[in-house]
């Protein structure tokens, strides 16, 4: 290894330290004083919980955890989104998991605490996977009640979610470990099963104190809804315990009993290990990623060994296709290459960008995979689509509009990894969020937006500029200057992968050496669901 790949490798695992050093900060909650108060009560916190829960010798695959990251900083902040989740193993079967975080804000839900549930609900749906809800929440956020509780994708989705999974067939299981109150307090009845623990756990549709303001009857909390209530008089709760342990082995019987669940049948033969070393993939990128790089050799670190076949590897050479292998899973490969190449025509193509050719060959692939039920793995570091004269001229934006046709038309299980660049349409192409991936991930060096930071600060100088002498006003040097650089750093504080994980535009965002790994765990989640529709591309211009 040279001096460049060790520069490279040095800067890359500094870069997931930072993202690590802010979990780390994230994992605390609501602080430490906030978690000694449900010691005191004989409560764990929520990632107790779920270590208590799952089994130890399988991965958890903790999901959302920025969520809500510097986004509330007039409310106190909101880590995680108050709500810890994944996907994790209980009794060898693969488990959605959402637990109430109750040390931030009594685990009330903030509009992207919402978000978070709904697509932690949509996982179990898309993949047919049991979900465990650990129920101990304050219920709305009153102050921000408006933006999380009247529109379709706000607090009431959850619930009618529950009733569609219901139908479909999913097993939903609710311990309740502490309040569920109000309309939260239907997600646990609309659940299969629901489990309280004694002394803590509780279920109304109105406190003590709104029950006293609304018919003036004094009553406590563990008689109105505790339970023991729940349990003996209104029937609404399945089992009582006197400790969580105690809630969460049952949890873990009742998932041990669940039948086999029907696969989709993707195909799996026996893992081989990358012919890379592990810590390969960590030197491959520049630091900033402003070098080019061969994506294949980048594939080669995710695939097993001797696997990766390519798909008209000498046509449409700015996105690298093929077949292979993750963990023995069969897969398709999507990949931006970053590489300056030559096209079939001898033209020098830049790295990143997207071609026509580039782009029918990508789509054809991934039409072929579908074809052939195979799930595909798109690795994005796209700066866009070609742009000029001659490329216009060319048909650039029929081609996109095929490609784009044929990743949104798609069937099969997607998982998306952005490992550098998500510009503009590039993004849509190669499966972003909008594009529904069953599971999309982040690397520390990602960047999302609708173009680079420089390139868009310069246009949205020039528009200032203009409008600035419009007015008859003029503008120094110095100032252009200023200008410019408050508007870059604007512009690149909002293209970073935390700012796109506290949104939900990404489900995690992962360290690069657990790529492998996480894309193998997100294709044993999907092949739980057998019902693959038909596919059906609709109408584009060839």
């Amino acid at each position: 290894m040279d001096i460049e790949f060790n520069k490279n490798e040095d800067a890359m695992k500094l870069a997931w330290s930072r993202t690590r050093q802010l979990l780390e900060k994230i994992y605390e909650g609501g602080g430490r004083k906030a978690a000694a108060k449900q010691k005191e009560r004989k409560k764990l916190t929520a990632r107790e919980r779920i270590a208590y829960l799952c089994d130890e010798d399988k991965p958890f695959i903790e999901l959302g955890a920025f969520a809500g990251f510097e986004m509330y900083a007039a409310q106190g902040g909101c880590p995680a989104g108050g709500t810890v989740s994944g996907i994790g193993y209980v009794r060898g079967r693969q488990c959605v998991i959402v637990a109430n975080d109750q040390t931030v804000k009594a685990g009330a839900w903030f509009p992207i605490t919402g978000k978070k549930n709904l697509r932690m609900q949509e996982m179990a749906m898309e993949n047919h996977l049991p979900i465990i809800y650990l129920v101990d929440s304050a219920g709305v956020f009153l102050p921000m009640q408006d933006e999380i509780f009247p529109d379709k994708e706000h607090f009431g989705r959850v619930f009618r979610n529950n009733a569609k999974m219901s139908a479909m067939g999913i097993t939903q299981i609710a311990a309740v470990m502490g309040a569920c109150v109000a309309g939260g307090a239907y997600l646990p009845i609309m659940s299969d099963e629901t489990l309280m623990v004694e002394g803590n756990g509780s279920i109304f549709l109105a406190g003590p104190y709104l029950v006293k303001a609304a018919i003036g009857e004094d009553i406590d909390a563990e008689t109105l809804g505790g339970a023991e209530t729940h349990n003996a008089i209104s029937g609404i709760a399945d089992y009582k315990f006197d400790t969580e342990e105690d809630c969460l082995d049952q949890v873990k019987k009742i998932v041990g009993q669940l039948a086999q669940p029907r696969l989709a049948g993707f195909n799996r033969t026996k893992p081989i290990e990358p012919l890379p070393n592990a810590g390969y993939i960590y030197g491959i990128m520049s630091e900033n990623n402003t070098k080019p790089y061969d994506m294949v050799k980048l594939v080669e670190c995710i695939v097993d060994a001797g696997s990766f076949t390519q798909f008209k590897e000498e046509y449409g050479k700015t996105i690298v296709c093929g077949y292979a292998r993750i963990e023995g899973w069969s897969v398709g490969i999507v990949a931006n290459q970053r590489l300056i190449v030559k096209s079939r025509k001898g033209e020098m193509q830049l790295g990143g960008v997207i071609y026509n050719d580039s782009a029918d060959k990508a789509a054809r692939f991934i039409m072929n995979c579908n074809q052939k039920k195979i799930p595909l793995v798109f690795l994005q570091d796209v700066t866009g689509f070609m742009v000029g004269s001659r490329s216009e001229h060319s048909g650039i934006i029929k081609d996109g509009a095929k490609l784009v046709n044929a990743v949104a038309n798609s069937v099969v299980p997607k998982i998306t990894i952005i490992v550098g660049n998500s510009y503009g349409a590039g993004n849509y192409a190669m499966c972003g969020k909008a594009y529904d991936p069953r599971f999309i991930y982040a690397w520390p060096t990602a960047k999302i937006a609708v173009m680079g930071g420089e390139q868009a600060a310069k246009t949205l100088l020039q528009i200032e500029v203009a409008s600035l002498k419009a007015k008859g006003k003029e503008i120094s040097p110095e100032e252009e200057q200023r200008l410019l650089k408050e508007i870059i750093d604007r512009y690149n504080s909002q293209t970073t992968p935390h700012y796109a994980a506290a949104r939900l535009w990404v489900d995690e965002i992962i360290d690069p050496g657990n790529t492998r790994m996480v894309i193998a765990e997100a294709i044993a989640a999907a092949n739980h669901n057998p019902d693959i529709a038909e596919f059906k591309t609709g109408v584009f211009q060839v």
